[in-house]
């Protein structure tokens, strides 16, 4: 689905780019991070970074502690990446706003899942499905109008239920999703689609149309955007989902859920009992 080439090109123009305040998304993330890896009660000796701004997080996850034999960045997006996971290696992996750009999420996943050590951990947050509906809704109907058909300018991503039926295909144990969403405003739809070529988040789909959006297209799109997205001031409103994951090893310390049947009370027993207690009070 993903161009791989195009993944890495689109990011080391943006590096090269280097907009201030272009990367605000990948801020809040390792902000959200850090409050999470607080929670966890132990440190992790070795650590992977999937992802290509991974190795920013590497300030943070000294100063938690993480990372005391190791910290390797690894590249997804390209050949053999997953030599760099050898199995049973890592006791903490971080997907840092990389998995909407696999063309393989399973894979990917089943890669990280198998690298772990038992009882490793597995962090990754990514941009869900949820994000930038208003931007994919704006070039569709604009270019419709125009051309009389449209090809996708916004790539698709994975939803929130799709996320954690994949955690559990292959194979994390103790599985949690959860998902942030955050309302950026700017001063027109240009200046939103600027600043995705800034962050890199530009469209790196394989089937992409090459056909480049002309200014009419462009000026139309703007129209429909401020029309559906506009607030009284003028400015327009650009909606981002993170989505964030995380998973374990299986390892025999972990807590198990119970067996279906082994309850020793019912919840038919519990309600009733609540209802006498109701009644006596």
């Amino acid at each position: 689905m993903f161009d791989s080439t195009q993944v890495r090109r689109r990011r080391r123009r943006a590096e090269k780019m280097a907009v201030e305040g272009a990367g605000f998304l990948a801020e809040l993330v390792a902000e959200d991070l850090d409050d999470r890896l607080q929670s966890v009660t132990r440190t992790f000796p070795t650590v992977k970074l999937v992802g290509a701004r991974g190795s920013d997080l590497v300030p943070l996850l000294r100063k938690l502690g993480h990372g005391e034999t190791s910290i390797d960045a690894v590249d997804a997006h390209v050949e053999g990446w997953e030599d760099a996971l050898p199995k049973g290696q890592s006791d903490l992996i971080v997907s840092f706003l990389d998995l909407q750009d696999v063309a393989d999420p399973a894979s990917y996943l089943a890669a990280c899942r198998h690298a772990l050590r038992p009882d490793g951990l597995f962090v990754g947050a990514f941009i869900g499905g949820e994000s930038l509906g208003g931007l994919r809704e704006a070039l569709l109907l604009a270019e419709t109008e125009q051309r009389g058909g449209a090809s996708p300018r916004v790539h698709p991503t994975i939803a929130l239920r799709d996320a954690g039926a994949l955690l559990q295909h292959v194979g994390f144990a103790l599985p949690v999703i959860d998902r942030q969403t955050t309302t950026v405003r700017y001063d027109s739809l240009i200046s939103l689609m600027a600043d995705l070529r800034s962050m890199g988040a530009t469209n790196a789909l394989a089937s992409r149309s090459r056909q480049p959006l002309t200014r009419a297209i462009l000026g139309r799109a703007a129209e429909i955007y401020q029309e559906r997205n506009g607030d009284p001031d003028g400015r327009v409103r650009a909606v981002f989902e993170m989505i964030w994951l995380s998973g374990w090893a299986p390892d025999r310390s972990q807590q198990k859920p119970l067996a279906p049947g082994s309850a020793k009370a019912s919840l038919a027993d519990a309600l009733r009992q609540a209802e006498k207690s109701g009644e006596t009070s």
